[in-house]
């Protein structure tokens, strides 16, 4: 890792201050900060282990024991029974969510949330003139931590990518720089799997050749790792070298309510990416009740293990009128319309577009809960 001393953030040329943050166990840790009893014990928040249910967030005490996001719940108790395991509670997560974005956009209107607990920002113009990200990145921490009781971890970089791979390198309660003269050294010694969006399988492909760090990868032809994997390839060489040119794109309205994970490991278990979809319709159905709006259109999306990203959509012609009516046509488009089964899935995600006020969607409703064909 790079140590990089605070006050060294100022004096270095940034072409862009990204900074990433990421909660710490989130879920679990709003569990365990409005439930005394639970504090200091393995806490797993998801699905029923009795039956088909996912992991969804485990305190850092259940990771003691191996458990992880997307896990199969009855593993993670079997790994540790003594765990506390707890059903969802949306409105409180989203709730510690406003709060956090609220935040965030003291500093700078260049706010990505990612999910409820994760978000970028772009600080090259800060709202009170800070110039050193780095004494930027710290005061969010504090104000997290003063308003919602909960830590987060931090990352700092010129760009999206390296932010991402800070945020995560000093967990939970870190702040992590990589100034813009340090990205090289950073990335040398880097293992492949660190590159967000590579998984297992990809990683097989890459130690097959020979390919551990980020290191090795840019000392390769650019050419040479398209035609071995593909446009993964380029993609690949892209972040070896450290270079991402995506901007910060902040949503002032949100005209998807969505929920998506990307597993650690890659699924082939279509009843197991079920059990998900139903965790994420869940929350889309009970969210969007809660902000008083509803969408008529579903849109799945799927990224298989070599990077491909596909998305499939259905519209209603009447807004669900329940969770299990998202969940039903979810499971139909991942059976029908993807390669569930057959090909491995990496991320999986389900949305509602076209939102709008209850009041307004009731003067719709006319029909089947479906229109046109799939």
């Amino acid at each position: 890792m790079v140590k990089t001393k605070r006050k060294a953030a100022g004096r270095v040329t940034w072409p862009r201050k990204i900074i990433h943050i990421d909660m710490d166990a989130f879920y679990a840790a709003i569990e365990q900060r409005d439930h005394p009893d639970y504090r200091g014990k393995p806490v797993v928040v998801g699905g029923d282990p009795r039956n088909r249910g996912v992991v969804s967030t485990a305190s850092y005490e259940a990771r003691k024991y191996g458990i992880h996001s997307a896990m199969p719940a009855a593993t993670a108790k079997r790994l540790c029974p003594q765990a506390i395991f707890l059903r969802p509670r949306f409105e409180a997560y989203r709730c510690a969510s406003r709060q956090i974005m609220s935040i965030l956009r003291q500093h700078t209107e260049l706010v990505e949330p990612v999910s409820l607990d994760e978000a970028y920002l772009d600080v090259t113009k800060h709202k009170l003139h800070i110039d050193n990200p780095v004494i930027v990145a710290s005061l969010i921490k504090q104000n997290i931590a003063a308003v919602t009781h909960l830590t987060a971890s931090a990352g700092v970089a010129p760009n999206l990518f390296l932010a991402k791979i800070a945020s995560d390198f000093q967990k939970p309660d870190g702040l992590t720089v990589i100034p813009p003269d340090a990205v090289q050294a950073f990335l040398k010694d880097l293992p492949v799997r660190k590159i967000p969006g590579v998984g297992p399988v990809t990683e097989k492909g890459l130690l097959a050749k020979g390919i551990k760090t980020c290191g090795d990868l840019a000392t390769l032809d650019s050419a040479w790792l398209t035609r071995t994997f593909g446009k993964t390839g380029l993609f690949l060489y892209h972040r070896a070298l450290g270079v991402d040119e995506r901007e910060v794109e902040p949503h002032t309205e949100r005209k998807q309510y969505s929920a998506e994970e990307t597993f650690e490991k890659d699924v082939l278990d279509t009843e197991w990416l079920k059990s998900q979809l139903r965790v994420y319709a869940e929350e889309i159905y009970e969210g969007l009740k809660k902000s008083g709006r509803m969408g008529n259109t579903l849109v799945l999306k799927v990224k298989y293990h070599d990077f491909e990203q596909i998305t499939r959509s259905k519209t209603f012609a009447r807004r669900p009128e329940n969770w299990q009516e998202i969940y039903r046509i979810a499971c139909l488009l991942l059976e029908t319309k993807t390669l569930a089964g057959r090909k491995p899935i990496r991320l999986l995600g389900v949305g509602m577009s076209g939102l709008r006020p209850l009041a307004e969607a009731a003067k719709v409703e006319t029909g089947d809960l479906f229109d046109g064909v799939l």
